[in-house]
């Protein structure tokens, strides 16, 4: 069973549901707070990708409480419901997370890793205007402070990567003076 086949079926499946309901931003959301959920408890996942540990009824009270309060959508409830009666649970990370994938390249919205020592919302601000002008998509920073960049910033997105640290430029000057000397000497 080719299970990335498998998972991107189903969560194209729930996509088009969604989206003929007029509730993709909704159960979008909802499936990022189940992923952090599944992410961030690892008992909490291993409970609902075991066919053995617990009763399909519990494995839905659990992901509905998961959402801390929030009712979850009634496509939802059906998509999890359809994908516990196929016997495609321990799937459901996977496929929640090709719905998302899905999702956000309907909405052409780019995920972007920013590093930077300091926390620098105006930074996110303006690299999210830059992108949005230029490509016309919309950012969701990841954002990450690391001390050890010493100032500047670091981002990657689609598999660029634009290094403006001054750790990096530190280096580059050493590098450049450690050859100049070499030759001297």
């Amino acid at each position: 069973m080719d299970t990335g086949l498998v998972s991107s079926r189903y969560a194209s499946a729930l996509l088009k549901f969604a989206n003929e309901n007029g509730t993709a931003d909704a159960v979008y959301s909802q499936v990022l707070a189940l992923l952090k959920a599944l992410s961030s408890v690892p008992q909490f996942r291993a409970a609902i990708d075991n066919p053995m540990s617990v009763s399909d009824s519990n494995k839905f009270s659990l992901l509905v409480s998961a959402l801390g309060g929030e009712e979850m959508a009634e496509e939802l409830q059906k998509f999890i419901r359809l994908v516990m009666k196929k016997r495609r649970t321990n799937l459901l990370r996977l496929i929640l997370y090709s719905f998302v994938s899905q999702y956000r390249d309907e909405h052409n919205i780019k995920v972007s890793r920013l590093i930077t020592a300091v926390p620098a919302p105006e930074l996110e601000k303006r690299l999210s205007g830059i992108i949005r002008e230029r490509k016309g998509d919309s950012v969701l920073f990841e954002h990450r402070i690391d001390p050890s960049i010493i100032g500047g910033f670091i981002i990657e997105i689609d598999g660029y990567r634009l290094d403006a640290s001054t750790a990096t430029q530190l280096k580059s000057v050493r590098r450049q003076f450690v050859e100049k000397n070499r030759r001297i000497v």
